[in-house]
């Protein structure tokens, strides 16, 4: 359930990670990683509070390593296929 703070909406960990398709952890090593910024926002129990603009930052990362794990798993060689005669 989003909080609104000053008429924008943001979102907790949990709401963000499920929106994108990754788990908290994740998010973490990212932050840590300075892959992905760190919140601007908190809640008043320091929970991170992620904006709409956070997380399509973050939805576009997600897809840029799911785009490059999917070139890579192409150029993997596969087993050689014999020709029949």
């Amino acid at each position: 359930m989003p909080v609104a703070i000053n008429g924008q909406n943001y979102y907790r960990t949990a709401e963000v990670c499920l929106r994108v398709g990754i788990s908290k952890s994740t998010l973490f090593r990212w932050i840590k990683e300075d892959i992905m910024k760190e919140a601007t926002h908190r809640d008043r129990r320091g929970w991170r509070l992620f904006s709409d603009d956070e997380i399509d930052r973050l939805e576009v990362e997600v897809n840029r390593i799911r785009r490059n794990q999917i070139t890579r798993s192409r150029m993997i060689p596969g087993k050689a296929e014999v020709s029949k005669r």
